[in-house]
């Protein structure tokens, strides 16, 4: 396996999320590394947050409707998306980690190696605006 050649805008990207929790999307992060690189591209960004999901440095988070978010935290978790804002959570619950986990080792049809699960609702600061 080929050595990976260090990257100063990579390693900006993952330490700009790693300061996160908010899972911004690579527009987000493309806006906020045109600061530090004024020359730097949008597919630069793009390629970089692909390779660091794919070496396992971030996670990428589809199917919350819309663009990618990203998340530094690569611990096994589950997220929650409201559906009136659009904020993206993490969501921690040892209950909700040994029932999946249970879940997927009494799973007779097969391995499970992983699992994502999603949540989605109203965020307490929408409700809050809702009931004003």
């Amino acid at each position: 396996m080929a050595t990976l050649k260090y990257s100063r805008q990579r390693e900006s990207i993952k330490e700009f999320l790693t300061g996160r929790t908010d899972h911004p999307t690579a527009d987000f992060v493309y806006k906020n590394m045109k600061q530090i690189y004024p020359n730097i591209s949008l597919g630069t960004v793009y390629r970089n947050l692909s390779l660091l999901s794919d070496l396992g440095e971030i996670q990428k988070l589809s199917s919350f409707g819309g663009a990618d978010r990203f998340d530094a935290r690569t611990a096994p978790h589950c997220h929650f998306m409201c559906t009136r804002c659009g904020r993206v959570m993490d969501v921690f619950s040892e209950h909700i980690d040994k029932s999946l986990e249970n879940i997927a080792a009494d799973f007779k049809d097969g391995q499970i190696s992983d699992y994502k699960a999603r949540f989605f609702g109203i965020c307490n600061e929408c409700l809050k605006e809702e009931s004003h």
